[in-house]
């Protein structure tokens, strides 16, 4: 498997009510089916060799015999497929009647999951055919092979690196599910053989069930659901088969249509997650009831089908992103209002340079004294043109400043600076890194001292993609005395001034076009002069690359764990048609070097709000020793190349 990708499958099936033949003859249709599509794992629903709603013929020895008979066709049949199946099936066991799930690979059945949790309340009747397997022991059935036995009972199956469980429909409805042992046990992909009827409203608790246990379990779900050809002398089958990974609906089926539904399972992904969340306990096999079967098997290497987006941190629903850039803005300015008042502190100073990240901090800083009832009077924007801002940023600045009623100042700092080029010996013509972090320290200096001058606290406005890269001069717009942006990424930072941009329509078109202007403008520090024509010379992804590829970076680095080169083959999917190939892996090892090289500005961060899942601050998620090495990383990245 490249990067520990695994297809799986949700298969309905057509099927005839007690017609063992006719079901097995579609159940090996559709595994031919999914091979070709590279499934490397494909579930069918409850009872699926004989039908669900056999009723009382559950009890006739002729259709269980022709119930085994056909389950060994579909193992024969299937011998040649790199595959696995799971199947269901009835199977007598001491007598009794269960109802279980057969897992089959070329050819063979591993093994036989019974049923734990058999239902009896309102249309479902199973208790009068089928008895709930409670035993804590691994048992073994004789009479599906005359070779050698079949292990019988609740299992990890455990398989070429991949790890999965099976639990039969109600197993997942109840409190404490199969599942939660057999997550516990290593199981990473749980497939549920199923057979919920339809009504009104349970489609919806269906799929946010199988969502929630697979955040619960931190795992895929893998749900397959019986369909049309089911009696409905007293139900109906909607086929409504969901694939989910760690909370998120990966693929989902329409309902009452039938067919197989897919997804590419990242198991590397929620190895990661396991492994990072401390609270998450894995037991040791055999310390219970949960037996582990290994056996050999190939999955195929598949040609990536999941949707990878360009900007993890942006969600592409625009309903969902509305939505989104509101809470967050609350969030940030929760973490700021409460600042504020838990040191009495009336008054803010932002400097404010008509440019993305300082816009934000504005509009959190807005909020935060509206919710708080504080004039915005005490918000002191302070403008301070130097040796690179143009006319353009400056009267944004100003613009937003007015628009929102703030106090606006305006400080230049050229002189300033041009006294300390003397001071310290240095040509103003060379147009070097003192010169340009020489402008920003300086216009932190006025800050602080205004700060003091008024009482007030300074809002810092770097995000968080610019302290990943260290595109930040230490001591200089790196510290203030709360970060309100510091864990939004610049593609985030995008698009909440573009929200506050569309909300503020109505209020005033001014501010509105402000804001508008501000989000198309050119990402820059503006600390080089402009060219001729009084345009922006310096444009910051010009000089580190492209915010978008860096955020990328940046989320499946940190967020992840995931090596470079399994970062840049998904950047390669994400960015097909922005990007060439030579260009991610440019931009991509650039992000390397200046991650690890930059790591000594995030150990002296300022306080400020997480906001997303990803945040470098040394108090909150991320420590990391500022001379740590980074060939490894660039060593992988390199295996890459063509």
């Amino acid at each position: 498997m490249i990067d520990s990708f695994i297809r799986v499958g949700a298969a309905t099936p057509e099927v005839k009510v007690a017609d063992t033949a006719f079901n097995a003859t579609k159940i090996i249709e559709a595994a031919k089916k999914a091979a070709k599509n590279d499934c490397g794992i494909l579930v069918f629903p409850e009872l699926s060799i004989t039908g669900y709603t056999c009723g009382d013929l559950f009890l006739q020895s002729a259709l269980l015999k022709s119930a085994k008979e056909s389950l060994l066709k579909v193992a024969s049949s299937t011998r040649k497929l790199d595959m696995i199946l799971i199947v269901g099936v009835p199977v007598v066991y001491g007598g009794k009647l269960y109802n279980c799930a057969a897992v089959i690979h070329k050819g063979d059945i591993i093994g036989i999951v019974p049923k734990q949790n058999i239902p009896n309340y309102s249309e479902f009747y199973e208790m009068r055919y089928f008895t709930p397997f409670t035993k804590h022991e691994m048992l073994m059935l004789d009479d599906f092979s005359e070779d050698e036995s079949i292990d019988f009972g609740p299992a990890v199956f455990d398989c070429a690196g991949v790890k999965f469980a099976v639990e039969i429909c109600e197993d997942l409805w109840v409190p404490e599910s199969p599942s939660i042992d057999y997550a516990a046990h290593g199981a990473e992909i749980i497939f549920n053989l199923s057979c919920s009827d339809e009504v009104i409203g349970k489609a919806e608790f269906r799929r946010n069930l199988v969502a929630s246990q697979s955040a619960k379990l931190v795992s895929a779900y893998v749900y397959a659901d019986a369909g049309l050809g089911e009696s409905t002398t007293d139900m109906v089958f909607a086929g409504h088969n969901i694939i989910a990974e760690n909370g998120k609906v990966l693929s989902e089926s329409n309902r009452f249509e039938g067919g197989i539904i897919y997804a590419d399972i990242d198991l590397e992904r929620l190895t990661a997650e396991r492994k990072r969340m401390n609270t998450f306990r894995m037991k040791t096999t055999g310390d219970d009831y949960v037996n582990n079967l290994m056996f050999d098997a190939e999955f195929p290497d598949i040609k990536l089908k999941r949707h990878i987006s360009k900007t993890p941190f942006v969600p592409e629903d625009r309903n969902d992103l509305s939505q989104r850039c509101e809470d967050i803005l609350n969030m940030q300015a929760a973490g700021l209002l409460t600042r504020l008042s838990k040191i009495n502190c009336k008054k803010a100073v932002i400097g404010l340079s008509g440019g993305l990240d300082s816009t934000l901090a504005l509009i959190v800083t807005i909020h935060a004294f509206d919710r708080l009832g504080l004039p915005r009077e005490g918000i002191i924007a302070i403008t301070m043109p130097g040796f690179g801002t143009t006319s353009r940023t400056k009267n944004n600045s100003m613009r937003l400043a007015e628009e929102y009623g703030c106090t606006l100042r305006e400080i230049s700092i050229s002189d300033a600076v041009k006294q300390h080029f003397k001071d310290i010996g240095h040509d103003p013509a060379v147009q070097d890194i003192t010169y340009e972090n020489s402008q920003a320290r300086e216009r932190t200096q006025i800050l602080m001292d205004i700060a003091n001058q008024e009482n007030g606290l300074v809002v810092g406005t770097g995000d968080l993609s610019e302290l990943a890269l260290g595109w930040a001069t230490y001591n200089g717009d790196h510290m203030s005395m709360y970060g309100v942006n510091a864990s939004i990424p610049k593609t985030l930072v995008r698009h909440l001034v573009s929200y506050e941009a569309e909300r503020t329509k109505t209020v005033s078109k001014k501010l509105s076009k402000a804001l508008e202007d501000i989000v198309a403008t050119p990402v820059s520090p503006e600390l080089l002069p402009p060219t001729e024509d009084g345009q922006i010379s310096q444009k910051t992804e010009e000089q580190v690359g492209p915010y978008e590829l860096h955020d990328f970076f940046l989320y499946y680095f940190v967020r992840c764990g995931f090596a470079p080169s399994k970062i840049y083959r998904l950047a390669k999917i994400a960015f097909e048609g922005s990007y060439d190939d030579a260009t991610i892996y440019k931009w991509e090892e650039t992000f390397i070097k200046r991650f690890f090289a930059q790591q000594f500005k995030r150990s002296c961060l300022p306080d400020g709000p997480k906001v997303g899942t990803v945040t470098l601050s040394p108090r909150g998620d991320w420590r990391m020793p500022s001379d740590a090495s980074r060939a490894i990383w660039l060593a992988d990245l390199e295996t890459v190349k063509g």
